[in-house]
């Protein structure tokens, strides 16, 4: 069952359907045809933790998260099998072991790989010139306008409409793949916005891996930033091993301290999948929310 509610926002006036079903846990606030100036139109989901309705003071964490169709409706998620982050944040709340926070869900469009693409990582300035991508007709690397909508935008959105802590120390970016590489990307460039950057089974060997020399020359203040990343071992993430361990030694360089502001976990038998995802979410979640 969907319910609609209005919600009255600048530029105009957004519906949002709250939507229900098998599989979904709380409130989730969906946003169809989110209109920008930099990017493609998308769906925009919102999950409320519980508690939201009942308490008009309570303000929360945001975490914004890539691939949204992904994250909370088995009947949206790519194979029918979604990341269960709305149970894993229900739990977490009740066991007291997270602060509540808001998830933002910001689906893909069919530019996926160009938005994804961090553009100052590369030389290159279209999507199908890189070396390990198929000319599948992709055009020019859009990261940049990607974040611009994420910011000026969907946050913009998201922050005059919810009863959210707006500020950087309680802002967060998470994805899975190429979602891993611009999530670091957006800390990088936005580190005033976000603090912290989820980065799991990141698709570090795009463009042989040149994000980690990027990653280098432009990581912020450890003493004010958080980055957590993670691998499996199998399938398309055996690959990450080496370009993993390249980063973390990057990592320790830059000041980062292991436990502290920064994880880098592996999974044995972990795959490239959101069933994998599904299975640690858990950790990332901990990791940016914890008391």
């Amino acid at each position: 069952m969907i319910l609609s509610i209005i919600f009255c926002s600048l530029p105009g006036i957004l519906t949002a359907m709250t939507v229900t079903g098998p599989g979904i846990t709380g409130r989730v606030d969906r946003y169809e045809h989110f209109t920008s100036r930099f990017v493609a139109a998308r769906t925009i989901d919102v999950w409320l933790p519980p508690g939201y309705a009942t308490s008009d003071r309570e303000r929360y964490s945001v975490i914004y998260m890539h691939d949204g169709q992904n994250l909370f409706d088995p009947a949206t998620s790519f194979g029918g099998h979604d990341w269960g982050v709305d149970e894993m944040m229900t739990q977490l709340i009740a066991e007291g072991r997270i602060r509540k926070a808001i998830i933002v869900g910001i689906w893909n469009s069919a530019q996926r790989v160009a938005e994804f693409m961090p553009r100052k990582a590369t030389t290159f300035t279209r999507v199908d010139s890189l070396p390990d991508v198929l000319p599948t007709g992709f055009g020019p690397i859009l990261a940049d306008e990607y974040l611009t909508f994420v910011v000026t935008e969907v946050k913009t959105f998201v922050d005059s409409t919810y009863r959210t802590m707006p500020d950087q120390q309680h802002t967060f970016i998470m994805g899975s793949s190429r979602g891993g590489l611009i999530s670091a990307y957006a800390v990088c460039e936005y580190p005033d916005v976000f603090r912290g950057a989820g980065c799991l089974s990141t698709h570090w060997p795009v463009d042989n891996g040149s994000m980690i020399e990027y990653l280098r020359a432009h990581l912020p203040d450890p003493g004010t930033h958080q980055f957590y990343f993670d691998r499996g071992t199998i399938g398309l993430d055996s690959l990450y091993e080496p370009y993993q361990d390249r980063m973390d030694v990057v990592m320790q360089r830059a000041g980062y301290t292991a436990g502290a502001n920064w994880t880098s976990r592996v999974f044995p038998g972990g795959e490239h999948s959101e069933i994998f995802w599904r299975k640690r979410v858990d950790i990332p979640l901990l990791f940016f929310l914890h008391k």
